[in-house]
């Protein structure tokens, strides 16, 4: 092991004798008492050194014996400290393409402060590298979600769709000026090794099949037309459905942009118990749909850029936490924002009984009230905060206080 303390994490001196990691509330972190030549060592963490260094310089620093175990343990339970030796094989490998970690550095970071365990940032970094994701829409939205998946260090992302590129799908970090009129899928697949910092070998469909690699890890159903945005058909994902894929929904309707719902097959709510939700509370909605997508396309599809760009950001930030092993606020809840307002909403989107995906039935007895259908929770709302954890060396590993 080679400790380091978090990079990511600005350091500051509270007082004489305790130090603050971090700034954002989210992420900050005290800890004390801490004496002077306990904090002239916390300097020596920076992944140049393994722990019998470390020793020998606690020792020269006159630190009582045992100290720097003791302090390397509890950072570490603390979530202050990485490895920069940890994270596997796959890792290792990865540390070994010294341009693409270059890439990726910023991205380290963030997950750096996501995770406790030293080596596990990278170590999901590393495994990003091994998965397959699926963007079908290489619209204004889905070219540009594909390009930040990639650009995040996912493998492989593979985008699917029709027809040719028109000037209105152009958009930055999407499809350029220059690809109108080509093919709409071959377009995106380029913008996505664009923006991919380790390109993969490109490989056919009977290439990828012939090598028996496994599905994807997600699906994400970017839909240019904007009716599949605010009505998304249930038949479109029954074979997602039937075959367990995880798969995700988002896009732009008439100014309005949306993120979700995440689906996990079996586990929570999709667009089928969507449509039973939304005709149990309007009986004319299936007339409504019926409508809408007899109308065919429309030439002006209200979806400006910045609106575009951003839902790309937040569905691809989804994505990624789900794809990390988090699972993300979008499993079982839309996230819609309007112009102009731009006040992001949760809307919640509950297991239907007369879905046949029958997550209903898996989850029989947890049927929300009437009251709790309609609650929406507003981004941004939440209970007051922590400026940030606690820990005092001088107690037991895990022990917390809030600090107001």
């Amino acid at each position: 092991m080679a400790p380091a303390v978090k990079p990511a994490l600005r350091r500051g001196w509270r007082d004489l004798n305790t130090v603050q990691f971090g700034m954002a509330p989210a992420h900050a972190l005290t800890l004390g008492p801490v004496d002077t030549a306990t904090g002239s060592f916390l300097d020596l963490l920076n992944g140049t050194r393994g722990l019998p260094l470390l020793r020998e310089e606690g020792r020269r620093m006159d630190l009582p014996d045992g100290h720097v175990d003791q302090l390397v343990e509890r950072l570490a339970r603390a979530g202050l400290l990485d490895d920069a030796r940890g994270g596997g094989p796959a890792a290792d490998e990865l540390r070994s393409r010294k341009e693409v970690m270059a890439r990726l550095r910023p991205d380290l970071a963030s997950l750096s402060l996501l995770t406790t365990e030293p080596g596990e940032a990278i170590a999901r970094l590393a495994a990003r590298r091994s998965l397959r994701v699926q963007v079908r829409g290489a619209g204004r939205v889905g070219t540009v979600l594909a390009s930040l998946l990639a650009g995040a260090g996912i493998g492989e992302v593979d985008v699917r769709d029709v027809g040719r590129v028109e000037a209105g799908d152009v958009a930055p970090g999407g499809l350029p000026a220059e690809s109108v009129g080509e093919r709409r899928e071959e377009a995106a697949r380029r913008a996505v090794r664009r923006a991919a910092p380790d390109r993969p070998p490109r490989r056919g469909r009977a290439d990828r099949l012939s090598a028996g690699e496994p599905g994807f890890s997600l699906v994400i159903l970017a839909p240019r037309d904007d009716v599949a945005v605010h009505a998304p058909a249930p038949s479109t994902a029954e074979p997602l459905i039937a075959s367990g894929t995880p798969h995700l929904y988002a896009g732009v309707v008439e100014a309005t942009g949306v993120v979700g719902p995440l689906v996990l097959p079996g586990e929570t709510s999709c667009a089928g118990c969507l449509h039973e939700a939304r005709t149990d509370r309007d009986p004319a909605w299936p007339r409504l749909v019926a409508q809408w997508r007899s109308g065919g396309s429309r030439p002006g599809r209200a979806c400006d850029v910045t609106l575009a760009t951003t839902v790309a950001g937040l569905a691809a930030a989804h994505a990624l936490s789900f794809l990390d092993g988090q699972l993300p606020t979008t499993a079982g809840a839309r996230w819609e924002v309007s112009l102009p307002g731009l006040t992001w909403h949760a809307r919640p989107v509950w297991a239907h009984p007369a879905c046949p995906c029958g997550t209903a039935e898996k989850g029989k007895g947890e049927r929300p009230s009437k009251d709790e259908e309609s609650h929406e929770t507003m981004a941004g709302q939440r209970s007051p905060g922590k400026l940030c954890r606690e820990a005092d060396v001088a107690r037991p590993a895990g022990t917390w206080r809030a600090h107001v």
